[in-house]
């Protein structure tokens, strides 16, 4: 019996994917949850499994095409199975009546019961997730030596990519990661010295963020008469991030105001707490995230959105409650994880859930649910060595806060002037949901809220 796998929604009622890259061929044979393709969505890369188990019979696509969601994937041969062709939809992706390891893709997966029953499986979290992706064997390099090989800790699809241009065998390598997890500095540092290592890791870079490492065309730009050294398609994470710019610019009417803030004592604070907490201090950005909800509440038509009908009607919509996002820098492009529940959170938790974020986010594991769902966005460019930005709202939300370096400069306390820690923060808003009062209010509470530490946290 043939079974049609057809391409799941990885999440958030995503309609497509690209596929990256097949970790099968026909003819192999594959188990129950062995991952079968890497596929890339607008959020993220992840591994798609296979939910039964046989000899491949046709791989549906070619790697770098886009593939809809419901469209077949990967069609499989059952071993003894009758020669009737069953077509396996992404509702069908949950418990049969067979052994499987638990592990799922963004909600779906199998469960080791034999019941006979169909049930949906239970939304596992990311940590989850990361405990059942390092105890499932992987694919090895040939067939025959899979029984042989142990199973590779390594789930970030980046890292493997990584492995396979520098020439690095994963089975030979242990991981610095937790439990053994191989990183990508793990890769690295076994290929160092290799004289393709370099060329290796740039044109890895330039596939991450969906460019290729293409050669120069020889031929003469009609409009400047320079060569052209290479034409980058755009595709992947880079045509996701371009296509969501070009809409924030094209339906929002955004305005900008800005002001520079002494966080003087906001610095002394968090050294403070550093000097006697060292591993448990919340980070500056943390504090000034936790300042950020506190604002949002007391002007909450900045944590909103505005949706318009079939009919053309529109409507601002509010929201009881806040998801923070804020900008992270990835070797894909930039993303925006997602804190859900934000404002029910201390500047404590709020530092745990921005580093783990932005660590799933850099290692390529994040979930579509990580990155999308906030309501506000939150992009600390000053980590860039940068004081300001006129930065373009996250759509489909209505500001976003830029927070620039922090640095030393001379500034008037009580008539005198001294050297103060100077930052300068800039809000990018929508004017359709609100006016400049609004905008400057908000934008003030913070500042006040940032040279004033004490005063605010004394009420959250």
């Amino acid at each position: 019996m043939s079974r049609e796998f057809l391409l799941p929604d990885l999440g958030e009622g995503l309609t497509e994917a690209e596929l990256v890259r097949w970790l099968v061929a026909v003819g192999d044979s594959v188990t129950i949850d062995q991952p079968v393709a890497e596929v890339e969505t607008a959020k993220a890369v992840v591994e798609v499994p296979s939910p039964f188990a046989g000899t491949v019979a046709v791989l549906h696509g070619a790697e770098g095409e886009t593939l809809d969601v419901g469209k077949p994937l990967i069609s499989i041969d059952e071993v003894g199975a009758s020669a009737a062709p069953v077509v396996e939809t992404a509702s069908d992706y949950r418990t049969e009546e067979r052994a499987g390891s638990g592990n799922v893709l963004i909600g779906y997966g199998t469960s080791g019961s034999t019941d006979g029953g169909r049930s949906r499986r239970r939304k596992t979290t990311a940590p989850a997730r990361l405990a059942a992706a390092r105890e499932t064997p992987r694919v090895s390099p040939a067939p025959a030596e899979r029984d042989s090989v142990d199973a590779v800790r390594v789930v970030s699809p980046l890292v493997r990519k990584l492995a396979r241009d520098l020439g690095v065998a994963l089975h030979a390598l242990d991981g610095s990661g937790p439990d053994g997890l191989i990183l990508r500095r793990d890769v690295e540092q076994a290929s160092a010295g290799s004289p393709a290592a370099s060329a290796a890791a740039a044109a890895t870079a330039a596939t991450a963020v969906g460019q290729s490492p293409a050669e120069g065309t020889g031929a003469a730009d009609p409009a400047t008469g320079l060569p052209i050294a290479a034409r980058t398609p755009l595709r992947g994470m880079r045509r996701t991030i371009a296509q969501a710019m070009v809409r924030s610019r094209t339906e929002i009417p955004e305005a900008t105001v800005w002001v520079d803030v002494d966080a003087t004592e906001l610095v002394e604070l968090r050294a403070g707490l550093k000097r006697r907490d060292p591993d448990n201090a919340p980070s500056l950005l943390a504090f000034i995230a936790r300042f950020v909800l506190a604002g949002l509440a007391k002007y909450p038509e900045l944590n909103t959105r505005i949706e318009t009908a079939e009919d053309g009607s529109q409507e601002i919509v509010a929201f009881d409650g806040v998801n923070l996002g804020f900008a992270a820098q990835t070797d894909r492009g930039l993303v925006v994880p997602s804190i859900r529940g934000a404002h029910r959170l201390s500047a404590r938790e709020l530092d745990g859930e921005l580093k783990r974020l932005t660590g799933v986010a850099r290692e390529g594991k994040a979930s579509p649910t990580d990155l999308s769902g906030s309501t506000f966005t939150l992009n600390n460019y000053g980590v860039f060595g940068v004081d300001g930005s006129a930065a373009i709202i996250n759509h489909p939300e209505a500001a976003i806060l830029g927070v620039g370096r922090i640095i030393d400069r001379p500034w008037v306390v009580d008539g005198a002037l001294a050297v103060r820690k100077v930052v300068e923060l800039s809000l990018v808003f929508d004017h359709r949901v609100c006016d400049g009062g609004t905008a400057g209010g908000f934008l003030r509470y913070v500042a006040d809220a940032i040279e004033s530490p004490g005063t605010v946290l004394a009420d959250l």
